[in-house]
């Protein structure tokens, strides 16, 4: 991974689905447009909950990874779109 830093670390260990995404969605709304937000989980089923999630609200994943049965997922505040 870059460089760049993580504005927030959001712990949803040992949360059951969909808690992990409730934690993650009320977070993220703090941050600015492009700052990165790393959650820490340990339900399994996460990994596609954070697939679809990030698919849905374009906030993309930049990283992800499983270490002694915690995942971690690395999200990106999704830039607003333009108008005219």
């Amino acid at each position: 991974m870059s460089s760049e830093q993580i504005a927030q670390v959001v712990d949803a260990k040992g949360l059951s689905c969909p808690m992990p995404i409730v934690k993650t969605a009320q977070a993220i709304k703090s941050h600015a447009t492009g700052q990165l937000q790393e959650v820490q989980a340990t339900d399994a089923g996460s990994v596609k909950d954070f697939a679809a999630w990030a698919k849905s609200t374009g906030n993309p994943i930049v990283e992800s990874g499983n270490e002694g049965g915690v995942y971690r997922f690395v999200l990106r505040k999704k830039y607003a779109r333009r108008t005219r």
